[in-house]
């Protein structure tokens, strides 16, 4: 998910109100940042000077080793604040006590955001994709990667059901995660409630979609939900759809990796004529 359970609850407990400046400015803060985790992805986040980093966070009972002194020395260099967390606290911030090695690491991404901020200063044409219960990391990567490379203004993933975004999201990404522009959302059937109360139709990719993917329309506000590598969209989420689209296929091939589908939608602007 984008926004780690230790950040979420911290705000949930706050008796501060909810229009209060300081309150607006650290959960737009903290609605930026991912955390990862492993002694390797840590420090490679920490040698890119071009992350801004939060925090690192370290396991009080971490044992000495050449790489743990060497992340502290970049941390340190880089003036980025180091925190040590009983071993409990610190599984508990990096949601993989079994994986995280001890280390995990605040990682600030600029294009993250609330889909709520993003409705608020939308453009009147704009083009998203969500992901409906896309499991596999490599999957969720390299839909990231399309994104960032591509025409699309905003990657809708909810909190919940899809592959959270680690080590191996990041990975996959080939780096662009912290670029692409991600609309964090709890729940996505309420986000994309909220997208069709401002006018977007929204359009769920199926091979037995009515519409032909190149007849959609391009100049509204467009929302394009990919679903689940096995099973598809959900029922929830199908019934939503204003429109169902489909791509046309050859030879009897019946469907593309979900991957590939995002990259037609994310450069689909380019080959459709005007």
């Amino acid at each position: 998910m984008l926004v780690h359970e230790h950040y979420t609850t911290a705000f949930s407990r706050l008796i501060m109100p909810q229009d209060s400046l300081e309150y607006r400015q650290k959960k737009q803060l903290f609605s930026k940042i991912i955390t990862v985790f492993g002694r390797k992805p840590v420090l490679e986040i920490l040698a890119d000077p071009s992350l801004e980093i939060y925090r690192l966070h370290l396991a009080q009972s971490n044992k000495h080793a050449p790489i743990l002194d060497t992340i502290i020395e970049h941390a340190n260099s880089r003036g980025v604040e180091v925190v040590y967390h009983p071993r409990q606290a610190l599984s508990r911030i990096s949601k993989n006590g079994k994986q995280d090695q001890g280390v995990c690491i605040d990682v600030c991404s600029p294009n993250h955001q609330s889909y709520r901020e993003f409705l608020a200063n939308k453009p009147k044409q704009c083009t998203l994709l969500a992901l409906d219960r896309i499991t596999t990391p490599q999957n969720v990567g390299m839909i990231i990667r399309s994104v960032a490379a591509g025409y699309i203004d905003g990657l809708l993933i909810p909190e919940k059901g899809c592959a959270k975004l680690d080590s191996l999201v990041i990975k996959a990404s080939a780096g662009t995660l912290f670029k692409a522009p991600v609309l964090r959302c709890e729940s996505l059937q309420e986000a994309l409630k909220d997208c069709q109360t401002q006018g977007a139709v929204v359009y769920g990719l199926s091979s037995y979609g009515t519409t032909v993917i190149s007849d959609a329309t391009t100049d509204t506000f467009s929302v394009y939900v990919l679903g689940n590598e096995t099973e598809g969209i959900s029922d929830s989420i199908m019934q939503l759809c204003d429109k169902t689209l489909s791509i046309p296929m050859n030879n009897g091939v019946e469907s593309l990796n979900v991957a590939v589908t995002a990259s037609l939608l994310a450069f689909r602007q380019l080959f459709i004529k005007p």
